[in-house]
């Protein structure tokens, strides 16, 4: 078995590397769906839900640079186009959303999608003893169980 630079195993890690890319591009439109119902929240909830949205669609392009350099990190190159991202896209778009309860169940809906991707990315991490991303995915675990406890919390008023 051949290892990297990193000392990881070159074929499970260029495995690792595609399934990076896919939660890349899958956070990409939940960056844009974050995006669009921030612009487009009505409604008595708007100011409470516009920062709200904000400050998850700036976590989200953090986590995204974070995916993109763990990539790099590994050998394998980003993907960074919108064909790209639409091709590997499993997450529901969020067009013209304006009404808080669906926002709020389209979040749900894509973090509950994301934490499967990053569980299977967990796994396959922790098989080869890639404590990098290993960290990277627990941590997004973590954060994302905890907002969509907050979102369930939310739609249950």
């Amino acid at each position: 078995m051949k290892n990297n630079i990193l000392g990881l195993p070159v074929k499970e890690s260029e495995v690792i590397v595609t399934e990076l890319n896919a939660l890349l591009s899958n956070f990409q439109v939940y960056y844009q769906n974050l995006r669009g119902i921030h612009w487009n929240i009505r409604g008595r909830r708007f100011f409470d839900l516009h920062v709200k949205f904000e400050e998850l669609y700036n976590d989200s392009q953090l986590k995204i640079d974070m995916i993109a350099e763990r990539v790099l990190t590994l050998g394998g190159t980003p993907l960074h186009t919108f064909e790209d991202y639409i091709k590997n896209n499993e997450l529901a778009v969020g067009k013209n959303v304006s009404v808080d309860v669906e926002a709020i169940n389209l979040i749900v809906d894509s973090l509950s999608h994301l934490l499967k991707m990053e569980r299977k990315i967990l796994n396959a991490s922790g098989d080869i003893n890639d404590e990098g991303t290993n960290a990277m995915m627990s941590d997004f675990i973590a954060e994302q169980e905890k907002t969509i406890w907050m979102m369930q919390a939310w739609l249950e008023e």
